[in-house]
């Protein structure tokens, strides 16, 4: 008989870095059921998003490509429907597809980004709409009204139009903390009298320890709180697949440990912020920040500090630690979550044959520096995050240190399932090398960024590109003069920036050569359009 085909369990949280995890060295946060999962499987110690941004991100992880390739360059950017994605080619494969929790694929707000107007200040008339890209095929309509938080809201049982980018079913989970909408909702509706009573800051339990910005004692109780229900989703889930032979790609996203920071019940002081240590750089001082930085710091020196929103914002050491510890609780109920999922696996008598694997979309600044957030900045606690393959028949406690992208995923996931791969994947199969210790091709990570205007705090679209080896950080801020440079061999802290450093020159300029090198292998595998004749 031939070897039955993998089941694929894919645990995917929202903004946590790669050492927010137990087996990643964390000392402090208890992690015990994802670090089972290291035990238990393969581990990457050097693996990077393909962009610090939500949709971006995930886009390059669901089609195998660079934003710049998907086109979803920024928040607010959706993926085009006639988009291939890994679950399409695994749905016609023969597998069972399931999004349980959080997408982020499509528009989230009513306050869309059009791609036609990116970058373009004109006192002219506009075309038409129906002319104003180069193409006529335009991202609007219900059909990208998907993940529209004001729909929702007029109505929490609309549901997913599917099949959705190759998912079969979904429910579907919106936005953060104690505030996440879509079909969590309609559930939470039915499951408690009045949802509203629960829900944000201006309904929270008293609190007198915290002041952190963003934070606040949830009256949520944890059996109803957003991680709950997502786990209870994936058990649902994994109970009916597991009453056919089909294999199937389940896909559990939860959403957090994202701001605002609002873990319920036993999770909110699980952790105290005089045991979390201050991050070493926040306390150290450095030598040529990008002067976005600089201005986070004077606006919260002189009062007039932005930090009710998602650009990021500085924070003093105590606020630091508070919102770490309060981090570290979302972590530790997700991890519980994880912990009931694994064994669900064990009681339906799947796990030996399901690939568990667990990652995170972006990480997060989290006070180096003195800090918080993500938007516009590209160091190593926002591109680097954990990512745990979890195969029980083919790896123990394995570690790799393979140069390792989010758009990685795709075709890693495809050849173990035994499905060629699609026209225009830009990543590699990194789990057959890593396995036989294997070298892959490539110099370093690109790591692509278009934020909106909204989201640092500017009047203009930042643009950043970083490309990252086995020894440097190089980001470029484009349309500007700034740079950074960082040796992280010798510099760990990125406190350090070489940029304008005379006699980092030849470092830097063989920085940029293989960076375009690397844009220029991308830009071959670039989708094609196919002509039938």
């Amino acid at each position: 008989m031939p070897e039955k085909r993998p089941n694929f369990l894919f645990i995917i949280t929202d903004q946590q870095r790669a050492d927010h995890v137990g087996c990643y060295g964390n000392e402090i946060l208890q992690t015990p059921n994802i670090d089972s999962l290291a035990k238990n499987g393969l581990t990457f110690d050097k693996y990077y998003v393909a962009s610090p941004t939500c949709m971006p991100n995930r886009a390059s992880l669901a089609t195998g490509r660079m934003p710049s390739a998907t086109g979803v360059t920024t928040n607010g950017f959706p993926l085009p429907l006639d988009s291939v994605t890994l679950m399409d080619v695994l749905s016609a494969g023969g597998y069972q597809t399931a999004l349980m929790g959080k997408s982020h694929l499509q528009y989230f707000t009513d306050n869309k980004v059009r791609p036609e107007t990116f970058g373009i200040k004109s006192e002219k008339h506009l075309p038409p709409s129906e002319l104003s890209q180069a193409t006529r095929k335009r991202m609007d309509g219900p059909e990208y009204n998907n993940e529209l938080r004001s729909t929702w809201d007029a109505n929490p049982y609309r549901g997913i139009n599917l099949p959705y980018y190759g998912f079969q079913e979904a429910k579907i989970a919106l936005f953060h903390a104690d505030r996440v909408g879509g079909d969590y909702s309609a559930w939470l509706s039915e499951n408690h009298p009045d949802p509203t009573s629960l829900r944000g800051p201006e309904n929270a339990l008293e609190n007198s320890k915290i002041s952190a910005p963003q934070a606040w004692r949830t009256r949520m109780p944890e059996e109803l709180y957003p991680t709950s229900w997502i786990t209870g989703l994936t058990l649902d889930c994994l109970d009916r697949y597991a009453k056919n032979d089909q294999p199937f790609f389940i896909q559990c996203g939860f959403t957090d440990p994202h701001h605002p920071f609002t873990p319920p019940g036993k999770y909110w002081d699980m952790y105290d912020p005089s045991d979390i240590p201050v991050p070493p750089s926040l306390l150290a001082r450095h030598n040529n920040p990008p002067p976005f930085v600089n201005d986070l710091h004077s606006s919260l020196a002189n009062g007039t500090a932005k930090r009710s929103y998602v650009h990021p914002y500085a924070v003093t050491e105590d606020e630091a630690r508070e919102s770490i510890a309060l981090t570290y609780g979302m972590i530790s109920m997700v991890d519980d979550g994880v912990g009931k999922i694994l064994q669900k696996l064990d009681d339906l008598g799947l796990r030996d044959n399901t690939i568990v694997i667990f990652t995170s979309d972006h990480g997060d600044v989290m006070g180096d520096h003195g800090i918080m957030l993500k938007h516009g900045l590209h160091s190593e606690g926002v591109i680097r995050v954990p990512f745990i393959w979890s195969d029980t028949k083919s790896a123990v406690n394995q570690r790799s240190d393979i140069l390792a992208s989010a758009i990685d995923f795709a075709p890693s996931i495809l050849n173990c399932a035994g499905l060629a791969p699609y026209s225009g994947i830009q990543g590699e199969d990194i789990i057959s090398k890593a396995y036989k210790n294997k070298k892959i091709k490539r110099s370093g990570i690109i790591i692509e960024a278009d934020e909106l205007p909204e989201n640092v705090d500017t009047e203009e679209f930042f643009r950043v590109r970083t490309y990252v080896d086995e020894q440097w950080r190089l980001t470029l801020w484009v349309d500007q003069e700034f740079g950074e440079l960082y040796d992280r061999n010798n510099d760990p802290l990125e406190l350090n920036n070489l940029w304008d450093d005379k006699s980092s020159r030849e470092d830097k300029a063989n920085l940029i050569e293989a960076m375009l090198k690397q844009q220029y292998k991308y830009s071959d595998l670039m989708p094609r359009p196919v002509y039938w004749g």
